[in-house]
Order: structure tokens, then sequence, then C-alpha cells
């Protein structure tokens, strides 16, 4: 008879990183229903949230994407 085979670190890897994916969607999804009950955009919300007016928020999120993409 053989034991139970031992799950993988490569295995543990995936799930943790799929988790985390259904973690970050989950709040997404959150935030976009609190924005609708507020009244504004989920991009107006998430500016509010942040201490910016819009046009900042834009802004920022334009450099993250960038250093994000040139990171890659």
């Amino acid at each position: 008879m053989s034991g139970k085979r031992q799950t993988t670190m490569a295995k543990l890897q995936r799930e943790r990183r799929v988790a985390e994916k259904r973690a970050l969607k989950q709040e997404k999804k959150a935030a976009v229903a609190a924005a609708r009950r507020a009244g504004l955009t989920p991009e107006e919300f998430a500016a509010q949230q942040a201490g910016l007016t819009p046009e900042e928020f834009a802004a920022q999120q334009a450099e993250e994407n960038s250093a994000t993409l040139s990171s890659d």
C-alpha cells in the first residue's frame, strides 16, 4: 500500500495565486457596488476613497500602469 502523495510546492503556489485573484475580484466587485450605491462611477468612487480628484486619480493610475508595463 502506498501512502498519500504530498502536494507539491508548485501546486500550492498555483492555489495561492488563484485564491489571491479571487479575493481581488471580490474587492473590485464590492467597490463597484459601493460606487453604485453612492451614485458615482467606479473611477470617481476610487478617487474619492484615495482622497484625490478624478483627474489626479486618473494620472496616478496611468503612471502605475506604465510602470507595470515597463517592468514586464
